[in-house]
């Protein structure tokens, strides 16, 4: 991120912010919802949950539309309207056949629509956001990593080279999309924004067949069926 900012000379916006305690504030509290939608979203890939956790992804653009209509009084027009209720008909499927209270996706989707709401409010550059919250998130990052990791991995000095450099890309093919998202956030409605952040479990649920070897259903075919054609009306 320091890379980041020097390249795109952000660093007199960076001082201009520092003087503004309650963005500041407010940073940390985006720093929190998006560290524990990360945290959430790693331990339901590594404990064999990931297809709920792309239910929750499913989820969460409907989250957006109402926190939009709530806190930002976005509205729609007749053929939009038409496509959140296509929406919601794909979800329930998902959720009829899920069978239980999916705690798991609901926690990844309300996390993260709150955390697009906060970014919204405050309309902070997307790299200056990204650093502040950063630097909120590493010291609990390094007292997790130091004080309590237990597992082989853990730590990088006794790492294979491969695994170290898989860890770093992870941290790059995480960070640039939430640029992309936060930038995002603050020029597009939150309601629009929903609903083009149905491409991510969309890939989720492709990467869980394919790389996963979890088994689709009549069920998943159903809710891509409403859902990209709920897409196609709204856009």
């Amino acid at each position: 991120m320091v890379v980041l900012m020097s390249i795109c000379r952000q660093w007199s916006y960076l001082k201009t912010l520092i003087q503004t305690p309650q963005k500041i504030f407010m940073l940390a509290v985006s720093a929190v919802l998006i560290g524990g939608n990360w945290l959430l979203f790693i331990w339901a890939v590594n404990n064999h949950h990931m297809l709920e956790a792309s239910l929750g992804y499913f989820i969460n653009p409907l989250v957006n539309i109402v926190l939009g209509m709530i806190f930002l009084g976005e509205r729609f027009r007749r053929m939009q309207w038409l496509a959140v209720i296509l929406a919601i008909c794909g979800v329930l499927v998902q959720l009829w056949t899920f069978g239980s209270l999916p705690i798991i996706a609901l926690g990844l989707a309300f996390s993260f629509a709150f955390y697009g709401l906060v970014r919204k409010k405050i309309a902070v550059e997307a790299q200056t956001g990204m650093l502040i919250e950063t630097m909120w998130l590493l010291p609990v990052a390094a007292i997790y990593l130091f004080a309590i990791a237990d597992s082989s991995t853990s730590h990088m000095g006794q790492n294979p080279m491969s695994l170290n450099l898989l860890l770093i890309a992870a941290g790059i093919v995480t960070t640039v999309p939430l640029l992309c998202f936060t930038a995002a956030a603050t020029r597009l409605r939150l309601s629009t924004l929903g609903f083009f952040q149905y491409i991510g479990p969309t890939l989720m649920f492709l990467l869980a067949v394919t790389f996963y070897g979890e088994k689709p259903g009549a069920d998943k075919m159903v809710t891509f069926a409403f859902i990209w054609v709920a897409l196609a009306i709204f856009l």
